[in-house]
């Protein structure tokens, strides 16, 4: 019988995690910021079915990167315990924390388990309160790591980079417009350029604790980013429609002439009738 190769501890943990933040750096990144109202949650997204934002509950919302099926399954498993422990219990009773706490179980137990690989995604969990001050924002690691974010946080591919550009531009208390552009300005921020990133490539949705409905989630429709942010679509727009409302009028005189011959009075200038004889 052949003597099993051995890896240590400390080796296979690293390897381990290695393995998953490699799979997670190939994600697009996933900001979140709080405003005056609530949360936002901004990632460039070009898909219209695969959702990296949810809503959990009536004031806690669910974002990640990172291997879809797997934050997928995650963010049912959510669903599931907040509506029965709301149904068993009390709806006041589902809090952010509890499923930050749940996920961060799931997680730890995933990564240090050597019978399956550790899940390659990371995950935020926000809540909002009655005010700023209680509105709370957890950041979770693939190894089932918690961390109490405050004001802004960044996850994914290049989150070094737009975590830098937030540090330095971040306000507390700014309004939604103004916390939606800096997200924006944020995702296409890297280390060589700033790009633009077009309303329709964007999922933006926010926690919004001015909303009279019990449930404070909502999504920002791309027509609705279009009007925040002056997107690089509308641009050429703008810029086409000035030379074709000018050209019409232009066009129209030298056309109108032409149109409106043939319903002048035909001159029989090689005495040809203006219709057709009939056939005998």
């Amino acid at each position: 019988m052949s003597t099993p190769f051995y890896v240590s501890p400390e080796q296979l943990m690293r390897d381990r995690a290695d393995f998953a933040r490699k799979g997670i750096s190939r994600g697009r990144a996933l900001v979140s910021l709080q405003y005056a109202d609530g949360i936002v949650f901004a990632s460039e997204n070009p898909s219209a079915a695969l959702h990296k934002v949810s809503e959990i509950y009536d004031r806690i919302a669910f974002a990640a990167v990172g291997r879809y099926n797997e934050f997928e399954n995650l963010r049912i498993a959510g669903v599931r315990l907040a509506d029965m422990r709301g149904y068993a219990y009390d709806r006041r009773d589902v809090t952010g924390r509890g499923l930050a706490n749940a996920y961060a179980q799931t997680l730890g137990t995933i990564f240090s388990s050597g019978g399956e690989k550790p899940y390659e995604v990371e995950l935020f969990v926000g809540e909002i309160g009655d005010t700023a001050a209680d509105d709370q924002l957890y950041r979770l690691t693939y190894d089932g790591q918690v961390v109490d974010e405050h004001g802004f946080a960044a996850i994914g591919g290049a989150a070094e980079a737009v975590g830098g550009y937030l540090k330095e531009r971040y306000t507390e208390g700014a309004t939604l417009e103004n916390a939606i552009k800096l997200a924006v300005a944020a995702l296409g921020h890297t280390e060589t350029e700033d790009r633009e990133i077009e309303a329709k490539n964007l999922e933006v949705a926010v926690l919004d604790r001015t909303r009279t409905q019990p449930r404070k989630f909502r999504r920002i429709r791309p027509a609705t980013l279009v009007e925040i942010l002056g997107s690089s679509t509308a641009k050429p727009e703008v810029g086409a429609a000035a030379p074709a409302a000018v050209e019409p009028p232009a066009e129209k005189p030298a056309e109108k002439p032409a149109e409106e011959a043939p319903l002048a009075p035909p001159a029989d200038d090689d005495g040809e009738p203006p219709i057709a004889p009939p056939l005998d």
